[in-house]
């Protein structure tokens, strides 16, 4: 360097800054945080629609009846309709009050996007309130029914659940069930 500070012929220039290069590796990075994290606070948003909630609810029933065709074990879902919540757990007693935190499975609350309005089975029992269970084991459901779940506006939707396939659909409205015959109403 030359006296007065000034760079000879020759000698390299040492600029601090960045280069158009690492901006853009910058540039690239950030952008790749900024989808993460997009990605990330959609699926939690997600979680708390009512599509979404829904959607588990299903997931949870379908994964109930894949186990128990798996395998020797018997499952259950336990809709709450007080804390507007279920669970699916191993079945392990007849009394659904019985909660044992080693057996739980899957454990959801319903949002208020999300209601629980009753549940008919396909004996003819009907609820909408206190506890109702979905056993299933490896011949299938105990029993087959509806779930009926009101979104905000108060539009049902039902969950159908099918004893003899294993079957659970999402279907739109508050669908009839076809019920079993008395033995006084068979054909033959």
């Amino acid at each position: 360097m030359l006296p007065g500070g000034r760079f000879g012929v020759g000698e390299p220039k040492h600029c601090s800054g960045f280069t158009f290069t690492e901006l853009v590796v910058v540039l690239v990075i950030l952008s790749l945080f900024v989808l993460v994290t997009q990605l990330h606070l959609y699926g939690l948003f997600r979680k708390y629609t009512f599509k979404g909630q829904i959607h588990d609810f299903v997931s949870t029933m379908q994964l109930a009846a894949a186990a128990a065709a798996e395998g020797d074990r018997r499952y259950e879902v336990i809709i709450d309709f007080t804390e507007q919540s279920y669970r699916l757990q191993e079945d392990i007693s007849t009394d659904i009050t019985q909660v044992l935190e080693e057996k739980i499975i899957v454990q959801n609350e319903f949002s208020d996007n999300c209601f629980v309005s009753y549940v008919e089975f396909d004996d003819g029992d009907y609820t909408n309130e206190g506890w109702a269970a979905f056993r299933v084991g490896h011949s299938g459901w105990q029993y087959g029914g509806k779930i009926v779940l009101l979104d905000r506006d108060e539009q049902p939707y039902s969950v159908v659940v099918n004893r003899i396939n294993r079957v659970v659909k999402l279907r739109q409205g508050d669908v009839g069930l076809l019920l079993p015959r008395s033995k006084d109403e068979m054909p033959f």
